[in-house]
């Protein structure tokens, strides 16, 4: 009896000292995620991607500090569509917002001044209220979650608005029309207007008439006092403040580069001095957004004023504590723009690819649609590394829910690329990877291994075209093959058939497509 006294009292302090061991211990804490989207970012405008001419010397150190992904993809080359799919996990055969649509059996949603006066006015066309996004499972997993830049997917006054679709906190421009100006008279906190001390002017003013365009005083009115993106990164380290005892989601979707072009002087000086005189670029005409005396020192300036707040938020997640347990995802919503004084060709913007119009934004060609990407986060992604995976904005969805060890949906389009994050070699391939684009003249791409097939032309049913290349022997699409592989394209073929989904939208039926005439 006493044996067995003293085997009980010694199980008892073993099971103790045990319990009090796990009190110790601490708990495994979830990842904090942060998404950065840039706006028309081109492939190679970035040093880490090959720029020469703009300088991200920040962007450039967080990259090496994680996994370079130099196969990565937009789900679509335009932004809402784009945006929707990252959000949604879909692919572009079925997903609800294939195009940008402003929604304009409203009104004249076009009218800036009309919009400022008539909230009802601003926004793109409302998702289905039961769309469950990224930000919604996240939330489910007792994460904080906010959205700050562009919200791009419905409308004030609507269900479809980011506090109504997962997001815990909003700042920034519902309406991706307002955002041609990053001086507006106002954004939006949560639900409602913040009204700034802006005397803006609407995008896509002509030139004022009179005034000299070399006499850098005749561009003054489109500077003004409340710098959009200013406001956006003192809201976004703010959250980041007062979240940083808890997993959040930050989806940091900044308007920038995207025109008009607008950035701090400071910068604008610099890249003044650096490249020295240039022409300039004057909106009227047919020219769009804002005139501005050096275009090319304020674009650059724009994507270094970005990359300068990417270095401050990195520099706040060291100081709180919590840049080693912070995923940190950066990448572009589409390649670089042609418009509005933008110029992919003096930047070389999306090298080794073409990014110029007609194979940057707006078209499925790798210059539209390949976007430079990477991945750090210490202790669990190798530094300095490099993948060839190929992967789109789709598989977000997928991964997190790997990385969180929640079910994915059943009806996600993604796969999951953690082990290739890990360095671990069960990675998944995907079959394919699928493009659908109702604008500009109607366009398709699919990609199978290395194959590569583009259509375009589709809502003119006299002229579609058909390509084939093979981006191993030549990425930059130059030499189509379609007529040498009647084997691939028919692969093609069934794989379009069976992927695509009327559109809910007319605005963004082909009907090539819709038809069943892509097959023949």
């Amino acid at each position: 009896m006493k044996n067995l006294f003293l085997f009980l009292l010694v199980a008892i302090q073993l099971y103790s000292c045990q319990e009090e061991k796990k009190l110790k211990e601490p708990t495994v804490q979830k990842p904090n995620i942060i998404y950065i989207l840039a706006d028309d970012l081109g492939y190679a405008e970035i040093g880490a991607f090959g720029q020469e001419k703009i300088e991200t010397p920040n962007i450039d150190a967080l990259s090496k500090e994680g996994m370079i992904f130099t196969q990565h993809y937009s789900s679509a080359p335009v932004c809402a569509p784009a945006r929707y799919m990252f959000l949604t996990g879909k692919h572009s055969g079925n997903s609800f917002i294939r195009g940008n649509d402003e929604w304009n059996d409203r009104g004249d949603v076009w009218d800036y001044k009309a919009m400022a006066k008539d909230s009802t006015l601003e926004g793109q066309r409302p998702v289905p209220k039961e769309t469950k996004t990224i930000a919604n499972y996240l939330q489910e997993e007792g994460y904080k979650t906010a959205l700050v830049g562009k919200w791009g997917l419905g409308a004030p006054h609507t269900h479809s608005i980011p506090n109504e679709m997962g997001f815990d906190f909003f700042y920034g421009f519902n309406c991706q029309r307002q955002a041609h100006t990053y001086y507006p008279l106002h954004l939006y906190k949560n639900r409602n207007r913040v009204h700034l001390a802006n005397d803006t002017i609407a995008p896509s003013s002509p030139f004022p008439k009179g005034l000299d365009p070399k006499d850098p005083n005749s561009y003054k009115n489109y500077s003004l006092s409340k710098y959009a993106p200013d406001l956006m990164f003192k809201e976004l380290t703010g959250f980041v403040a007062e979240q940083k005892g808890n997993p959040f989601f930050l989806y940091w979707a900044t308007p920038i580069p995207h025109v008009a072009l607008q950035a701090p002087q400071r910068w604008v000086d610099y890249y003044i001095e650096k490249f020295g005189a240039e022409e300039p670029y004057l909106s009227g005409n047919g020219n769009g957004y804002f005139s501005h005396r050096t275009p090319h020192a304020a674009y650059a300036a724009m994507v270094s004023y970005f990359d300068e707040n990417v270095g401050k938020l990195v520099q706040q997640l060291k100081d709180e504590g919590i840049y080693d347990n912070t995923l940190i995802v950066f990448t572009s919503d589409n390649g670089p723009s042609y418009a509005g004084g933008a110029d992919p060709a003096f930047f070389d913007s999306a090298q080794p690819f073409d990014g110029g119009y007609g194979r940057g934004k707006g078209f499925v060609y790798e210059g539209g649609i390949r976007v430079p990407t990477f991945f750090t986060w210490a202790g669990k992604i190798k530094p300095a590394t490099t993948s060839n995976h190929a992967s789109a904005h789709y598989d977000m969805l997928a991964t997190f829910a790997d990385i969180l060890d929640f079910e994915k949906p059943t009806d996600t389009d993604g796969i999951s690329f953690l082990p290739t994050l890990l360095g671990e070699e069960n990675q998944l391939e995907h079959e394919f990877m699928y493009w659908e684009f109702p604008e500009y003249g109607g366009q398709v791409a699919i990609r199978i291994g290395d194959w590569k097939v583009i259509r375009q032309h589709l809502k003119d049913e006299e002229n579609p075209t058909l390509e084939l290349y093979n981006l191993m022997d030549d990425p930059t699409e130059t030499n189509n093959i379609a007529a040498k592989h009647p084997e691939i394209l028919k692969k093609a073929a069934k794989i379009f058939e069976r992927e695509h989904t009327e559109p809910e939208t007319e605005l963004f039926k082909i009907p090539l497509l819709e038809n069943g005439l892509l097959s023949n």
